[in-house]
C-alpha cells in the first residue's frame, strides 16, 4: 500500500492509476490523514450461470413453493 498527498496524486494521477490497474492499493491523504483509497476493480464479476451452478449443487429451488421471506411473518399496519 502506498500513501500519497493530494497534490501529487492530482499531478501523477495516470501513473498512480497504472500502479491500481497492477494490483497495487493506494492511499490519498491530507495533512497526513487518509482522506480516500484507491482500490483495483474486481476483476471477475459473477455471472448468473455462476449463481445458478451454486444453487444446483445445494439441491435447486422449488418455484411452486417459493421460500418464506422474513416479511411474510410480519403484520403490518396500514391505519
Amino acid at each position: 500500500m502506498q500513501q500519497i498527498q493530494v497534490a501529487q496524486a492530482k499531478a501523477h494521477f495516470s501513473a498512480l492509476l497504472a500502479l491500481v490497474e497492477s494490483g497495487e492499493e493506494v492511499v490519498i491523504s491530507r495533512r497526513g490523514k487518509a482522506i480516500a483509497r484507491l482500490v483495483p476493480e474486481n476483476r471477475s464479476p459473477r455471472k448468473a450461470a455462476d449463481v445458478f451452478r451454486e444453487i444446483w449443487t445445494l439441491g435447486g429451488f422449488d418455484l411452486a413453493a417459493p421460500p418464506e421471506l422474513p416479511l411474510d411473518k410480519q403484520k403490518i399496519d396500514l391505519d
